[in-house]
This record gives C-alpha cells, structure tokens and sequence, in this order.
C-alpha cells in the first residue's frame, strides 16, 4: 500500500527538478539584477540609490500585475500541450502577446500618472531630482518585459525551460556590461550616471524578449510544431479566459507585495535601526522565496499537463512533489536563518543596533519560510487546476485581514516594535498557507472520485469546477 502511494511521487521527482532548477535560475537571475544596478548606482551617491529603490519599487508594483495576469498562460498553455492540442498552445502565444501589447498602455498611463505624484509625496528634493531621469527608460521597458513574459510562460509550459535559463543569465552579463559603459561612461559611451542605469535595464529587458521570441521561432522551425499555420487573428473569447485566469493571479501577487510594501512604511515610522534591519531581513526573505517561486511555476505547469492528459495520479504525484519541494527548499532556509543569523546580517551592517534587531527578526523570519514555501507551492499547483480565485481570496483574508492589523497590534499597540510587524506577516502567511493546502486535498479528493468512473473526463471536471 505504501509502495503504491510512495511510486507516482518518487517517479515525479527527477521530471521535476529538470524543470524546476532552470526556473530557479530564473528566478534568482531577477534578484542577480535589482543587486548590480544597486552596486553600480551606490558608487556614485546616496541619493542615487534612493532614486533607484523609489524608481525600482514604483515600477515592480505595477508591472507586476501585468506580469501577474499572464500567468493565467501558464494554465492554458500547459493544459493544452498535455492533451496534445499544439494549435491551441500557439493560438495562446499569439494572444498572450497582443494581451502584452494591450497591458502596456493603460500600465504605462498609470506608471506616468504615479510619477507625476512624487513631489507630492515629500522626496527628498536631491533624490526626486534623480528618480525622474531613471524611470523614463524604465518605464521604456514595460512592453519588452511583458513580451518576455508571455514568451517565457510559453516556452515553460512546453518544456523549453533551459532556454529561459540561459536567457535570464546572460541579460545579467548585459545589465552589467550595460551598467558600467553608461553609469560611467566607459569605452566612449557617454556618462549618464542614474539615467544609465535606466538606459541598461531597458537594454536587458530588450534583450530578454526578443532572444526569447527568437527562440520560440528556433524551436517551432525545428521541430515542425506548426505555429506558423496558426491564424495570428485576435481570439477575444481566449483573451477573455486569459483574463479570467490571470486576473486572479495579478491581484494576489498584489496582495502579497502589498502586504510587505505597508510594512515598510510602517517601519519607516519606527527608529532607524528598526527601519534598516527591516531592509535587510525583508532582502533575505525575499532572496530565499525565489526557491520555492521557480518551484511553483513549475508546479503549475505539470500538473497543467497532467490535467490535459486526464491523468488524475499525475495531478496528485506532481502537485505533491511540488509542494514538498517548495517546504523542504524553504526548510533548509529556515535552518540557514536559525544557524546563522548574526553572520547573515553581519554582511548587510555592522551597526550593533542593527545587528541585534536583525537578528530578532531573522528568527520570525525562520518561522515564515515555511508557510511561506508552502503557500506559494500550494498556489501553483491550483493554477495548474485553473484555481487562481482561490489564491486571491485567501491572500486578502489572511494578509490583509488577518496579518497586517495582527502586525500593526503588535507594533504599535503593544509596544513590540518592528519584530510585532513580522509576527503579523509570520500569522498571514501561515493562515494562507494552510488554507490553499486543505483546498489542495478537497480538489483531489473530488477529482479522485471522478476518476473512479471509466468515462470520467478529468480534464473536463478540472475546467467545469
């Protein structure tokens, strides 16, 4: 009995790791770049990192949500190539990019109207002098970052993870080439200082979508896959279920970064010993969620494909493969942050009182990993069942109702100061999580029970519940 339950999951590990290490590259390639703008930026002045941090911040809270409502391909396109229907994988390429293109104007009229509302927010007037020139060629990139964002979801959803890989490592040789010719003016480029850094950031996202466009030409031309049969029409009905899909998914991400973004600026209320250690514990966590991130996108595609095929052992081997991956990377992060907290935060400071709160909240931090891996597991894996309503709501409730006033409580009310805020993010997190975990297993048990009939169409179940 226990054979037969330990087989599918221990057949499910290697397929799962060839896609999810690439991913995680990936994923950690994203950290790789916000780190060398910042290095590159803070040989010139602390103002203009300032302005690179606003810039970054303000950008990533809205691109992310045009990023985010392209994950619904992740379901669509993954459901279609496990059930072999490659037209349908090519007919959610070609919209998912016209859905790029349509995401980047009203993302880009918000992002101007955010910049027109700094001087009202009270910058530093040296700062905001310099944040202006750095977003306008970032602000450039938003359209090359969705293309490369609904080209990625294809090519992971079909298996061509490697390509993502070594596209995410050689855009940081670029951003870092880029960087130092423009930031210094190296090599006769002219010294452009922040501006660069902004001008280097739209050259590696330039690169990134179209290296990746090339490459989905390369492998549709090689292996005869047929897209260039495909009609390039706007399918409306597909864009409407991509919304349907993807929205769900853009809020919860929203929610989540959200939900870290007030902790901040709570923070910001506190001391400045409290407000730095924040920074630091929140760059650590946010390094160690990349594991599980690259984990869970490709979680949602298996298990995408396992749902096109009908095959409801391979739903329940790759989500749960998927989740235990997710908790065991972030478990030895916990084990990291228990061990070793004075020493990871010795390498951000070496202010005392920095120091002993950041190691305070690298504890909580410890805690959180867990929940953490497991909610963003759990969320993937019910994309790939075409749930990203389920993610969404229990996000509102367990950050926004639960953990941000838990936090607040703590903070301000009780006197806890910045490790209550943690405690509040540790209770949100933790509520999440086990909620999209006992979803998980109530949609395995139902789709199990259809799977007993011999008629019964697994697939078909998934896309009606």
């Amino acid at each position: 009995m226990r054979s037969s339950v330990l087989a599918p999951l221990s057949r499910e590990f290697l397929p799962m790791l060839r896609l999810a290490v690439p991913v995680v590259v990936a994923e950690l390639g994203w950290t790789a770049m916000a780190t060398v703008d910042t290095l590159m930026v803070g040989r010139l002045s602390p103002e203009a990192i300032g302005a690179v941090s606003i810039g970054s911040a303000l950008f990533m809270a809205v691109a992310i949500f045009g990023m985010g409502l392209l994950l619904g391909l992740d379901t669509l396109v993954s459901q279609a190539f496990g059930a072999g229907r490659l037209d349908d994988c090519h007919r959610c390429l070609v919209n998912g990019l016209y859905t790029a293109l349509f995401l980047t104007v009203p993302l880009t009229g918000l992002l101007l109207v955010l910049v027109a509302m700094l001087p009202s927010l009270g910058i530093n007037p040296e700062v905001l002098a310099l944040t202006g020139p750095y977003l306008k060629p970032v602000i450039a990139s938003l359209f090359p970052l969705l293309i490369y964002a609904a080209a990625r979801r294809y090519l992971q959803a079909t298996g061509h993870v490697t390509s993502v890989m070594i596209v995410l490592v050689t855009a940081n040789i670029v951003n870092a080439i880029t960087n130092w010719g423009l930031v210094f003016g190296r090599w006769g480029l002219p010294e452009l200082g922040v501006t660069g850094a902004g001008w280097a950031t739209f050259a590696s996202r330039t690169f990134m979508a179209v290296v990746l466009l090339v490459a989905i030409v390369y492998f549709e031309w090689k292996e005869k896959l047929g897209l260039f049969e495909t009609s390039f029409g706007i399918d409306r009905t597909l864009i409407r279920e991509l919304f349907a899909l993807g929205l769900p998914a853009a809020f919860h991400i929203t929610l989540e970064m959200g939900l870290f973004s007030v902790a901040t600026a709570l923070a910001g209320r506190l001391d400045a010993a409290s407000l730095a250690a924040h920074q630091i514990a929140l760059s650590v966590a946010a390094t160690t969620f990349m594991v599980p991130l690259g984990i869970s996108s490709a979680g949602a595609v298996r298990v995408g494909h396992a749902v096109g095929a009908s095959d409801f052992e391979g739903i329940s081997a790759r989500g749960w493969m998927t989740i235990f991956l997710g908790v065991g990377s972030m478990s030895l992060a916990m084990m990291t942050l228990f061990l070793f907290p004075s020493l990871i935060i010795g390498l951000f400071t070496s202010d005392p009182a920095v120091l002993e709160v950041g190691v305070s909240l690298l504890f909580v931090a410890a805690f959180f990993q867990l929940f953490d891996g497991l909610q963003v597991a759990t969320s993937g894996v019910l994309r790939g069942l075409s749930d990203t309503r389920t993610p969404m709501l229990a996000g509102f409730v367990g950050y926004w109702l639960l953990g941000l006033p838990t936090g607040y409580m703590l903070c301000f009310v009780l006197g806890r100061g910045v490790v209550g805020l943690w405690v509040g993010m540790l209770v949100g997190l933790a509520t999440v999580g086990v909620v999209l975990l006992i979803v998980w297993t109530r949609r395995l048990r139902h789709l199990g029970r259809v799977a007993i009939s011999p008629a019964a169409e697994v697939a078909q179940t998934v896309r009606s519940s």
